[in-house]
């Protein structure tokens, strides 16, 4: 590593020796062959990313040299192999976040980044082409920029503190200073005040994510110093933006765009990015990311159930509540489950006003896989169906029961109950509804409360599998931003109620309630 630092910082320095350009050029130079290589080596894992880097990225070093060096008449053509480079890395980003979904905000704050930069290198493509922006060349310029630092760096650095300590308040932070980059570009195109907005955004996460890389203590002295200075310095940089932002935007300051130059693109360029990427150099973590491997269904796709050769009739969706080793679970809530067939289902459908729209247009797609069909209305139905066992090869988990539910005899899910046993020894249902070359699985763990039977997605520990995934063909595990919880409570003697409510990104948009009634 090094050798690749100190080729790197050497690559830099000849091409500020022979640059034909005015100094604030090689700002956005330092982060294109300094940085960004840097940055990417330390995050690079033994897989295609590392094997193809050299083939596109010495391309890119060597097209960004020419641009600082020659004025060419034929610049266009290293700007696009940049662009190009930029791209390869925004894909692998992609590729990062496909292999894991909506999970490990410090992971995803890194993918994210690792996406930005294609904008860093789309804006550098448009200033180098001459591209009509709609704003001044040296404003392209500046955004690029913005893209590399703010975008790039920032949301890496982000990550890899995240690695080390996520309290609580982590993911609000990184989410608030990953949706800044966007809300600045935004800002500068429509309106002065989102761009105050996006500058206001920045201090608040800025000020939060500060407190939580002070407050690190399992590094060495020396490369926590680093990494304290290099945030800290952040917060000196988003005042003079602030400071800019009224001045450009209100007239209430004085602080012009050479202003920025001078202070803000040094303290960026030097301060935040230097220190940074040599205090992450120091010791970087590792992910502590883990994939899950539970068991999952290969029944893929819009297959009805009795088609697919079953085992026979089965009488609930478990044979055993005990195989949860719950203990205080109500003797009829243990009956449901286990003899799940002799109950009627009445259900109250209520989509929460602000996914009305969504709904509607998901109904349309849900109609005609037969998958999560609800109705639009507010009354209640009944759900009638039967209770299916599958052959277990057929799956491919253990003990498998198809619970199919039908409104007014159109299909409203065709639910696949199994279980598992995580590596930490906890079990858990394990739930499949097939879609189109997919299914969506729910991992749900239970909870025995006085409140009565909890079973939800939501996690309760890094080590948890708890979760919403989409699997794929080669049984690829995307986690969703959905999140489920039912709640199954005993009303009187034969009789139950539960609610099943559902979020997206922790909004709710949906609740289910449930009258459940045991058969004479």
């Amino acid at each position: 590593m090094s050798k690749f630092v100190f080729s790197h910082l050497l690559l830099f320095l000849l091409i500020a020796l022979a640059s034909s350009h005015p100094w604030p050029f090689l700002l956005l130079t330092a982060a294109q062959l300094v940085y960004v290589p840097i940055m990417l080596k330390l995050l690079m894992r033994d897989d295609w990313f590392a094997h193809t880097y050299p083939y596109f990225a010495i391309p890119a070093y060597v097209s960004v040299a020419i641009l600082q060096i020659a004025h060419v008449s034929w610049a266009i053509v290293p700007a696009s192999i940049y662009l190009l480079y930029t791209l390869a890395i925004a894909f692998y980003g992609v590729t990062r976040f496909c292999q894991r979904g909506f999970t490990n905000a410090e992971e995803f704050s890194i993918d994210l980044g690792l996406i930005y930069l294609a904008m860093g290198g789309g804006w550098f493509f448009a200033f180098i082409s001459n591209i009509n922006t709609g704003f001044s060349p040296l404003l392209t310029w500046l955004t690029a920029i913005h893209f590399h630092y703010s975008a790039f760096l920032l949301p890496i650095f982000i990550g890899l503190a995240g690695r080390i300590s996520k309290p609580s308040r982590f993911t609000l932070y990184a989410g608030l200073l990953l949706i800044a980059p966007m809300l600045v570009a935004i800002g500068i195109t429509f309106s002065r005040w989102i761009e105050l907005l996006s500058v206001l955004v920045y201090i608040v996460g800025l000020v939060g994510m500060n407190f939580i890389v002070w407050r690190i203590k399992q590094l060495p002295s020396v490369q926590k110093w680093l990494i304290r200075v290099s945030f800290t310095s952040l917060l000196l940089t988003i005042l003079f933006s602030l400071l800019y932002v009224l001045g450009n935007g209100f007239g209430l300051t004085s602080m012009t765009i050479d202003d920025m130059l001078r202070f803000h693109g040094i303290l960026n360029c030097v301060i935040f990015a230097l220190f940074g990427v040599a205090g992450w150099l120091w010791r970087a973590p590792k992910p502590i990311y883990q994939a899950p491997t539970f068991s999952v269904s290969n029944i893929r796709g819009k297959q009805v159930v009795e088609h697919l050769g079953t085992a026979g009739s089965g009488k609930g969706l478990v044979d055993d509540m005990n195989l949860y080793q719950l203990r205080g679970v109500p003797p009829q809530i243990a009956d449901f489950y286990e003899n799940t067939r002799e109950y009627r289902l009445f259900a109250t459908v209520r989509w929460h006003p602000w996914f009305k729209l969504f709904a509607w247009i998901y109904s349309w797609i849900s109609r005609r896989t037969e998958q999560i069909n609800l109705p639009m209305h507010g009354r209640e139905v009944e759900m009638t169906g039967d209770m299916i066992q599958l052959h277990d090869q057929l799956d491919g988990r253990d003990n498998v029961r198809a619970w199919i539910r039908k409104v007014e005899e159109q299909y409203a899910f065709i639910a696949l109950y199994s279980y598992h046993i995580s590596a930490e020894g906890k079990p858990y249902m394990n739930i499949a509804l097939p879609l189109p070359c997919s299914n969506m699985t729910g991992i749900l763990a239970l909870m025995d409360t006085n409140e009565g039977l909890i079973l939800t997605s939501e996690r309760s520990s890094v080590t948890s599998d708890a979760g919403i995934y989409l699997i794929g063909k080669r049984g690829n595990r995307f986690r969703l931003p959905l999140e489920e919880t039912f709640l199954v409570r005993v009303v009187e003697a034969g009789n139950l109620q539960a609610s099943h409510k559902m979020k997206i990104f922790s909004v709710p948009f949906l609740t289910i309630n449930y009258r459940i009634h045991k058969q004479s």
